[in-house]
């Protein structure tokens, strides 16, 4: 019987796949608009969407668009492109869901969707990884594409003294804003992305 119905109308990670495709629609939409922008209207986007945030548009409303800014940054940057799939699993972990990928399928490029959608609340985002290792990795990796955005990034490592600790979570204060993308791991590693001013 629930294999009859699951055939008819698909599993719930099929039905939920189909809802966020969507997002990934309207967010492909955007891209001709979002490649045209020059390297300096991204900050200038990011500073609208914060606006339109604190306005009380919903994050969700904002996410195609952001989205769009940070494919389009990654492929100016990087030179790597966010597939839709990598998409789907930024939607997924905005939304709290748990979104797998095997090695080599860019998690770490799709953490970055998320990551700047939820930064421009103000509140903290925390990015998790298994060591600082791959924090300051990941972090250096991935910087580019927040600052191109008018973010910074920071790291805070297990190793550093707690004054060491407080000094880089006081510059990135001072230099940045509300907004930051801490990424913490079992070895208490913390990278900061923060709104630029």
């Amino acid at each position: 019987m629930w294999k009859l119905l699951a055939q008819v109308f698909g599993s719930r990670n099929q039905r939920l796949v189909k809802e966020l495709s969507r997002t990934v629609v309207a967010t492909n939409a955007l891209e001709e608009e979002t490649r045209a922008l020059k390297d300096e209207q991204f900050p200038e986007k990011t500073q609208d969407l914060k606006a339109r945030f604190a306005a009380g548009t919903p994050l969700d409303t904002l996410m195609p668009e952001a989205f769009a800014l940070v494919r389009e940054a990654s492929r100016r940057v990087l030179g790597l492109r966010h597939f839709d799939v990598q998409l789907i699993g930024g939607l997924a972990l905005h939304l709290g869901k748990i979104a797998e990928m095997r090695t080599g399928e860019g998690k770490t490029l799709m953490a970055t969707l998320p990551a700047y959608l939820n930064a421009l609340t103000g509140d903290g985002v925390h990015v998790v990884t298994v060591n600082e290792y791959l924090a300051q990795r990941d972090s250096d990796w991935m910087a580019p594409v927040f600052r191109i955005l008018g973010m910074t990034v920071g790291v805070i490592k297990n190793a550093q003294s707690q004054d060491e600790k407080r000094e880089q979570r006081v510059r990135l204060r001072l230099s940045a804003g509300q907004s930051r993308v801490p990424a913490r791991g079992p070895g208490a590693a913390q990278a900061l992305v923060r709104d630029r001013r």
